[in-house]
């Protein structure tokens, strides 16, 4: 029997490059800095391009459903940002962004038949996905059907990570982690290291302290090492979260997930080998380079 909840998993790892596109792309900053976003900050835009399917999202709406950041952080940013361009403008300026981005890094294989089979693909596990307590997902679902097969494939993947990021924020409820501990305990385990999470916000203070709040908990050492039962917790986290997310890949089969990640390849070979991802996220994703054919 398949195992539908790793291939979740697996099937993100290959989608995710493609999405996140969006917001390191020279091309989607030009669309930005047309609406008057500042080009040398990220954030602002940042905000605006992933807020944006929801409306005029409150500092409080943010907070809640991008849950990491600190709140101190988001209201720097929002509502200001819709001040600059409201959000149809900054979906509009999406859509061209993403369309110029997949064009420059993907050349003479934006027609490839292959393409357009894996953007199907995509689109059939994204429309069966569930979106019962999934906002982002369920905001950028209703956008629309793109047509071309570069852009089904890019809102596909990019309603599948939302949905598999409300699920996770759900995971990460269940095991008692607010949005300053869910970095700090991913940090523990060694999954990125603790730089990576500056530009979420959190203070020095507030970070300690939460790091004080799981040493309490038995999740980490003194020094901010997971310890065993820290890293049960984080692993308990990851396994709910792929369960969450494997409904969209069982409608597609195991069979239909083989083959979506052997026709997306292409794809997040392009993306990845393009070096505008960062080496590491905050997700624990490593883009330094993708892998060979296999």
């Amino acid at each position: 029997m398949a195992d539908f909840p790793s291939l979740a998993r697996q099937t993100w790892h290959q989608l995710e490059p493609v999405y996140a596109s969006v917001y390191f792309a020279p091309e989607v900053y030009a669309q930005t800095a047309a609406l008057g976003y500042a080009a040398t900050e990220r954030w602002p835009s940042y905000f605006a391009l992933r807020a944006a399917p929801l409306g005029a999202a409150t500092a409080e709406l943010v907070t809640a459903t991008f849950y990491s950041f600190s709140p101190r952080t988001v209201a720097a940013h929002v509502p200001g940002v819709w001040r600059t361009a409201s959000p149809e403008a900054v979906l509009e300026a999406r859509t061209r962004g993403v369309d110029a981005t997949l064009r420059a890094m993907l050349g003479d294989r934006i027609d490839d038949p292959g393409l357009a089979e894996a953007a199907e693909l995509a689109r059939t596990a994204a429309e069966s996905a569930d979106l019962a307590g999934r906002p982002l997902a369920a905001a950028n679902a209703a956008l629309g059907r793109p047509s071309e097969p570069h852009m089904v494939l890019w809102h596909a993947a990019n309603v599948l990570r939302e949905h598999r990021g409300d699920g996770h924020l759900a995971a990460l409820q269940a095991a008692g982690l607010d949005g300053c501990e869910a970095l700090v305990s991913f940090a523990g385990i060694g999954a990125a290291p603790v730089a990576n999470f500056a530009s979420r916000g959190w203070s020095e203070q507030e970070w300690a302290a939460a790091r004080t709040r799981l040493r309490e908990r038995g999740l980490l050492d003194a020094d901010g090492t997971a310890t065993e039962r820290g890293r049960e917790v984080r692993d308990e986290v990851e396994r709910m979260t792929d369960e969450l997310a494997a409904a969209p890949y069982r409608a597609l089969g195991a069979d239909g997930c083989a083959r979506l990640a052997e026709l997306n390849r292409p794809a997040f070979t392009a993306v990845v080998n393009s070096g505008r991802l960062p080496a590491q996220s905050t997700l624990g994703i490593l883009t330094v380079q993708a892998p060979g054919p296999r």
